[in-house]
């Protein structure tokens, strides 16, 4: 904000200085070129950090799933959570057009598994859990399973499950 108002001002004295300047003014040209230099440095400046937040947007939706936390999405402006649900549709889309019928979940297994199944404990209570055989899993906080690691990847990004290594 405080850069926006700088460039704001900037914008201002530079108008001004140009109306002098087509009058006959020609020693403010050096003063308005130096300020237009200023204006250009600040709007990398703001793009930079921009993009820098949108890098950072898109690393959540890879980190955390499709829903984010209430206290990262407080942090956020509407733009921001706009651009978010937009990325999240568009990755949502390209997944369900690779990988036949079903679809291709990229999100899973970001890092290639040494093992098919992992050892996990439940940090918090999250209730039923279904695994692909049919089988209900009760998620007590504390709680230890023995469970498909693509299945539960999802929940340790979350914070509901944490991986026990032995």
């Amino acid at each position: 904000r405080q850069a926006l108002e700088e460039m704001r001002a900037l914008y201002e004295r530079n108008q001004a200085d140009v109306s002098e300047a087509k009058s006959g003014r020609t020693d403010l040209i050096f003063l308005i070129r130096f300020r237009h230099c200023c204006l250009l440095r600040n709007q990398r400046c703001l793009l930079a950090y921009l993009y820098d937040r949108l890098l950072r947007i898109r690393a959540l939706r890879w980190e955390y799933g499709s829903v984010l936390p209430n206290a990262i999405q407080f942090h956020m402006s509407a733009e921001e959570v706009e651009w978010f649900n937009q990325y999240k549709k568009s990755l949502a889309t390209y997944m369900r057009s690779v990988g036949g019928e079903e679809g291709l979940d990229l999100t899973q297994d970001i890092k290639p598994p040494k093992s098919l199944y992992i050892e996990v404990r439940c940090l918090k209570d999250h209730g039923e859990f279904e695994i692909d055989d049919g089988t209900t899993i009760l998620l007590k906080k504390n709680s230890q399973h023995f469970l498909p690691r693509w299945k539960c990847e999802q929940l340790i990004r979350q914070g509901v499950l944490e991986h026990v290594l032995s």
